[in-house]
C-alpha cells in the first residue's frame, strides 16, 4: 500500500497524541535511597517499532479528490512528523547456561538484567540473533537489550547480525563486559578503544573488520592474587562482600547508561568517574537486588573463557 496516497484527516491536536509522553527520569544524588528508586523504575513504553515517514511531506497535507487529482494545503494542519530515531543496542557479554551464573566473567549479563528489570523490558531468546534480547525505551530513547548466547569468545556472531538487521550505527552499540585490568567494582565508560585482551570484545571488533569506534562500559573485577590463572579466576564466583559491593556498582552502571542515552558521553563519563560505590555501600543494595529475583550460583566446572 502506498501511504503517500492515503488521505490523512488529522488535526494538529490529534497528531500530538502520537508523541511520546514519558518524562525523563529525575536525577538525584547517589545514595541508598536511590537504589530502591532505581530498581523499581519501570517503563510505560515497553514495546516499540521502527516507522518510516520518509514518504510524508513535512510542509503539506495531501488530499485526494474524487476525480483522482491531488491537492496540497499548508498551515496549522501541516504534518510535522519525524522518523523515530535509531535505537541503541546495549549488549552485555557473558557465557550462557545456568552453570556460569554469578561468575566474574558474566557481569555484562548481570548489567543487562539490571537494565531490563529497572526499565520493564522483557527478554526472550532469539534463534536468528543467537541471543536473549528485548526491546523498549529508556526515557524517549528506543533501546534493544541483548545477551549473546554464542559463548564469550564468539560474541561477534550474535552482535553483528543484530546491528545489521536493525541498521544501528556502531556509535550506538554499547558493549558491557568485565575487565581484569580495572580495580574491582569500578566502572569505565569510553566511546571507543581496543579489546584490551578481552576475547568477547575482540570477537565483536573482529566482526566489524577491526572497527574500534564502539562504545563500551567496562566493569572492574580485579586480578587474581598469587599464581591463580586468569582464565580460571574469571569463572569463579564472588565472595559475599564482593557481591554486595558489585550490586551497588551495577546500580551505578544503570544510572550511567541512562545518562549516556539521554545526555551524552560527557555527563555520563563524569558521573561514572565521580561515583564511589565502595564508599557509599549500603546493606540495602544486595537486599533490594535479591528482591528483584537475582540469585547467583557458583560455577562448578566447564570450558574456560
Amino acid at each position: 500500500m502506498n501511504i503517500a496516497a492515503i488521505s490523512l484527516p488529522f488535526s494538529s491536536s490529534a497528531l500530538q497524541r502520537f508523541q511520546f509522553r514519558r518524562t525523563l527520569f529525575s536525577s538525584s544524588s547517589f545514595s541508598s535511597s536511590l537504589i530502591s528508586k532505581t530498581l523499581n523504575f519501570s517503563s510505560a513504553n515497553s514495546n516499540w517499532k521502527m516507522i518510516n515517514f520518509d514518504c510524508l511531506s513535512s510542509s503539506s497535507e495531501s488530499n485526494t479528490t474524487a476525480e483522482g487529482n491531488t491537492a496540497s494545503s499548508s498551515g496549522d494542519d501541516a504534518l510535522q512528523i519525524k522518523p523515530e530515531p535509531k535505537p541503541w543496542l546495549l549488549v552485555g557479554l557473558g557465557n550462557p547456561t545456568f552453570f556460569f551464573n554469578g561468575s566474574r566473567h558474566n557481569v555484562g549479563f548481570e548489567m543487562v538484567d539490571i537494565i531490563a528489570e529497572a526499565e520493564g523490558i522483557s527478554m526472550s531468546n532469539s534463534v536468528s540473533f543467537k541471543a536473549s534480547f528485548g526491546k523498549g525505551y529508556i526515557g524517549k530513547v528506543p533501546v534493544i537489550l541483548s545477551k549473546p548466547l554464542t559463548f564469550m569468545n564468539f560474541s561477534g556472531y550474535s552482535v553483528g547480525p543484530m546491528v545489521s538487521y536493525f541498521k544501528i550505527p556502531l556509535n550506538q552499540v554499547l558493549v558491557i563486559y568485565d575487565d581484569l585490568d580495572l580495580a574491582f567494582a569500578r566502572l569505565r565508560l569510553l566511546p571507543k578503544g581496543g579489546h584490551g585482551g578481552h576475547n568477547g570484545m575482540r570477537s565483536v571488533i573482529d566482526h566489524f573488520k577491526g572497527n574500534r569506534d564502539i562504545p563500551r562500559l567496562r566493569i572492574g573485577i580485579g586480578r587474581p592474587a598469587g599464581m591463580m590463572d586468569a582464565a580460571s579466576f574469571v569463572l569463579r564466583p564472588f565472595s559475599k562482600q564482593e557481591r554486595e559491593e558489585l550490586d551497588l556498582t551495577l546500580v551505578t552502571g544503570l544510572e550511567a547508561v541512562r545518562i549516556l542515552l539521554l545526555e551524552g558521553f560527557n555527563k555520563s563519563a563524569t558521573f561514572v568517574n565521580s561515583a564511589k560505590p565502595l564508599q557509599q555501600l549500603s546493606s540495602g543494595a544486595a537486599n533490594g537486588r535479591r528482591e528483584l529475583g537475582f540469585h547467583t550460583m557458583p560455577p562448578e566446572k566447564g570450558p574456560q573463557n
